[in-house]
């Protein structure tokens, strides 16, 4: 008896167990989230330093935005293509960084929040060498970078800098010649 008892016990805490287990959860309300575009003007720039060229191109800034509440989802990044092209006729360039900075209206540099990294670019070219630029090449490079939110409040930010890292080194085409002679020889038997 009072193992049927234990059974049939047993049997209803399993059976409760289960309906609760399985009743359906609440879902969590997804907010939907968007992104915000800030345009950059210009949005194409042009810069010569020393021996190399380089042209920005379809810039932006975009954050993501949580819909409703305005809470910032992901912080702002710049974002477009920088090519960079050496100009020399006689100089290699071996591409090293390429930092980006962020500058006010009164000359100084606008700081990235704490938790945010350094706008650095790993500079490669596209030619098979990692980073070196022969005479006259150019070479592609996306953007996507930290981006101040300080910078995005009207007529805060004056300039982008990129500031760049190379080293030029020497180049030069000459010919080995090497004198020779075709002369008939007799085939052996």
């Amino acid at each position: 008896m009072k193992k049927q008892m234990w059974m049939q016990a047993s049997l209803a805490l399993v059976g409760t167990a289960m309906v609760i287990g399985c009743s359906p959860q609440p879902k969590a309300v997804v907010v939907p989230i968007n992104d915000k575009y800030y345009s950059v003007t210009p949005d194409k720039l042009k810069v010569k330093v020393g021996i190399v060229t380089g042209e920005m191109t379809e810039l932006k800034v975009m954050e993501r935005v949580e819909e409703g509440s305005g809470r910032i989802a992901a912080p702002a990044k710049l974002t477009g293509k920088l090519v960079l092209k050496n100009v020399s006729t006689d100089q290699t360039v071996r591409l090293i960084n390429g930092k980006i900075s962020y500058i006010d209206v009164a000359g100084k540099p606008i700081k990235l929040e704490d938790n945010r990294t350094e706008p650095l670019l790993k500079l490669s070219s596209s030619y098979g060498t990692a980073d070196r630029l022969d005479p006259g090449q150019d070479t592609t490079q996306n953007i996507d970078v930290e981006f101040p939110a300080e910078a995005l409040k009207l007529k805060r930010l004056k300039d982008i800098r990129l500031g760049l890292s190379y080293i030029p080194t020497p180049y030069r085409e000459e010919n080995l010649n090497f004198p020779v002679s075709i002369g008939a020889t007799a085939a052996k038997k």
